[in-house]
């Protein structure tokens, strides 16, 4: 069996993969496989590009053929993977079958939809650039949108249709929108601020039920409220892709179980990004996908690299209150302080800062709490 590596995936994963292991191994043979067309674009664009006026077809940087005669690999375009023989070393598609050496699964993560709310024309999830595409159309013309989900991608999604003129309704069940992310002191100015540039929240209440009536949508809460809007959009969160890896008998946790090297169960295979489960933990934000695709390249091309994150921010993307975090590493205990009105800093019981959130102005000083975080981590390695 050759060396040769394949890549099922082509979001932000399976393309950084690819032109790291580019990098790293000049003359190794590589295939992307992706359900899609291939196209280059970083998915959190899609939820601010509505109040920059792109169009979904100014969105990515490239096309599939650009990139694969840029980095040399073979690319097969809205292919789908029906089955994966880990024994054999072989994909089985809805093109023909494919051998592999070693395997990349870089499935991704599906929407989470509301129970017993099929996704249609008016209730609407985007997860990819065509669902976005869909989205665009399905706003034409209306003027209400009803938000599920106070997450990063809810929020965003909120603020860029706001800023672009919508009406928006927020619905969420958790009292408060990131709470594990920061203390509800920030949390509560977050919300107070994107209330003041419109955005009508409906925080602590579930959604009973959410049906269509006519063009439009209504969302039952359990306050009692009846929210109407023109459309729905789901950001309840998102799921790790699984069910390929399961089928094929791979050990499976919230997603597909790997070691510090990005290994599955199974010899040759490996899952990166957000279908991945590093040691137990999910890894879903763009900056540790790209940290494990420079490792995972260095392992493919035979020097095999263990992940080691470095403190790595999170932007939330919402101009009316830009907000930053740069978490706690997993499972770390802490006490939430304030240091001025828009920082706040998670510090552990010895009082070493282990976790700072930004909100606002504050958000500049994100680079220096990045310095000062890795400091003290290599300090408490040495």
């Amino acid at each position: 069996m050759g060396e040769d590596v394949v890549i099922v995936g082509s979001g932000i994963a399976g393309h950084a993969l690819a032109r790291e292991l580019r990098r790293a191994a000049p003359d190794l043979p590589i295939t992307l496989v992706c359900a899609d067309g291939g196209e280059i674009y970083a998915k959190p664009t899609l939820s601010v590009a509505l109040s920059q006026g792109k169009l979904p077809d100014a969105i990515p940087s490239a096309g599939a053929t650009r990139f694969a005669e840029q980095q040399r690999i073979a690319m097969r375009t809205h292919t789908t993977v029906r089955a994966l023989d880990t024994a054999a070393r072989r994909i089985e598609t809805d093109a023909g079958s494919l051998d592999f050496g070693r395997l990349v699964l870089a499935l991704g993560a599906r929407q989470i939809g509301l129970p017993g709310a099929a996704f249609d024309e008016r209730m609407l999830s985007v997860n990819h650039l065509d669902d976005y595409r869909v989205f665009r159309a399905a706003l034409d013309g209306r003027r209400r949108v009803l938000v599920l989900g106070a997450g990063f991608i809810g929020c965003e999604f909120a603020c860029d249709l706001r800023q672009a003129g919508f009406e928006v309704e927020l619905v969420d069940l958790a009292p408060r929108p990131l709470a594990r992310f920061w203390p509800d002191a920030l949390s509560a100015r977050f919300v107070a601020r994107l209330a003041d540039a419109g955005i009508r929240w409906h925080l602590g209440v579930r959604i009973e039920r959410l049906q269509r009536e006519g063009d439009r949508v209504v969302a039952a809460l359990s306050d009692g409220t009846l929210v109407h809007a023109d459309l729905a959009l789901s950001a309840l969160g998102l799921a790790p892709c699984t069910e390929l890896a399961r089928e094929a008998g791979l050990r499976i946790g919230r997603g597909i179980a790997v070691d510090a090297t990005l290994a599955t169960s199974a010899p040759g295979v490996y899952a990166l990004g957000d279908c991945a489960e590093i040691d137990g933990h999910l890894w879903p934000f763009v900056m540790p996908i790209l940290h494990c695709a420079r490792a995972l390249a260095r392992t493919l091309a035979g020097t095999p690299t263990p992940i080691a994150f470095p403190p790595m921010p999170i932007v939330l993307k919402t101009p009316a209150c830009p907000a930053a975090f740069l978490p706690a590493p997993s499972g770390a205990n802490g006490t939430w302080q304030l240091d001025g009105e828009d920082c706040a800093v998670l510090r552990d019981p010895s009082g070493e800062a282990i976790g700072v959130a930004l909100l606002g102005a504050a958000v500049q000083r994100r680079d220096e709490w990045v310095r000062q975080l890795a400091a003290a981590k290599e300090a408490f390695v040495h």
